[in-house]
């Protein structure tokens, strides 16, 4: 591993004060995946900044009113430990509980899996699902880009040179609403998925009030699938309807072959992935969670 100098700023000032003076230095959360890249070479830094000690950065906080705000540094096992998720993003506690085993959800957080911009990442789906936003930072500013438009290419994100991903926003679910992620590995609980459905729903007398799905390891980047959710909206609650969603999902995948699985057999479970999700989503939403 290439030397390089280390620096644990206390502060969100001085964290992009240092990525201002070093756009080229690389952000240390858990550092997962970036211990690991820089090991094998592929990624190279003269400076990593280690966030972990910034407040903003730590927040885990549920608002009734608004929603959840999940810090990019928290660390998983903090969000399926909390109460509020568990309660209120059922989803997302079980998604914070499949990445990596146990001593990776120690470290692993929810924001460096989204800057990773891996395309199977497990988090990005459900996210997108749920109508997330990041929080954005730099010297100059801050913004918020939806979920969907962070991760932009294998490996590439939206930020610039200079910012940094300080926090994630879940809004707060509406009532009678659920989501689920779904996906499908070869071996066992730490491995990579070969396709994976994010979906959330809303539901209102019988019909689907809104509904959103997203996909995993199928595209360059994580894919939302616009399309399937908008032909649920409006509709009554059928599985018929449901499995015609699961289609338009199938057909949005542009999966390629490698040694996990071929092209035709990713596009396969995009439909049933996408499929079960849709119905366990709505028995939670039925079931009043």
């Amino acid at each position: 591993m290439k030397w390089f100098d280390y620096a644990a700023p206390t502060s969100l000032p001085e964290a992009v004060r240092l990525l201002a003076e070093r756009p080229q230095a690389r952000l240390l959360a858990g550092g997962t995946d970036l211990i690991v890249q820089m090991r094998a070479g592929r990624k190279e830094t003269d400076l990593v900044i280690d966030v972990k000690r910034i407040p903003e950065l730590n927040v885990l906080h549920w608002d009734p009113g608004s929603g959840l705000t999940l810090g990019a540094a928290v660390p998983c096992h903090r969000i399926y430990e909390d109460r509020a998720v568990r309660a209120h993003l059922p989803s997302l506690a079980e998604v914070a509980g499949i990445i990596g085993g146990t001593q990776i959800q120690g470290r692993a957080s929810v924001g460096g899996n989204l800057c990773n911009a891996s395309p199977s990442a497990d988090t990005a789906p459900l996210l997108i699902a749920l109508g997330a936003r990041c929080r954005i930072a730099s010297a100059a500013s801050t913004r918020e880009v939806a979920v969907e438009d962070f991760c932009v290419a294998p490996g590439r994100n939206a930020l610039a040179s200079g910012e940094m991903l300080v926090s994630i926003h879940i809004p707060a679910p509406p009532p009678h609403s659920g989501a689920q992620y779904l996906r499908f590995i070869p071996r066992n609980e730490m491995d990579i998925a070969v396709a994976g459905a994010g979906v959330a729903v809303s539901l209102d007398r019988g019909e689907f009030r809104s509904a959103r799905v997203a996909l995993a390891a199928v595209a360059p980047a994580p894919l939302f699938v616009r399309e399937a959710g908008d032909y649920l909206a409006g509709k009554p609650v059928s599985a018929e309807l449901i499995a015609e969603a699961a289609e338009l999902a199938k057909a949005a995948a542009r999966p390629i072959t490698d040694m996990r699985g071929t092209a035709r057999y990713r596009r396969h479970l995009c439909g049933v992935l996408t499929r079960r999700a849709l119905e366990a989503a709505v028995a939670a939403a039925q079931g009043g969670r």
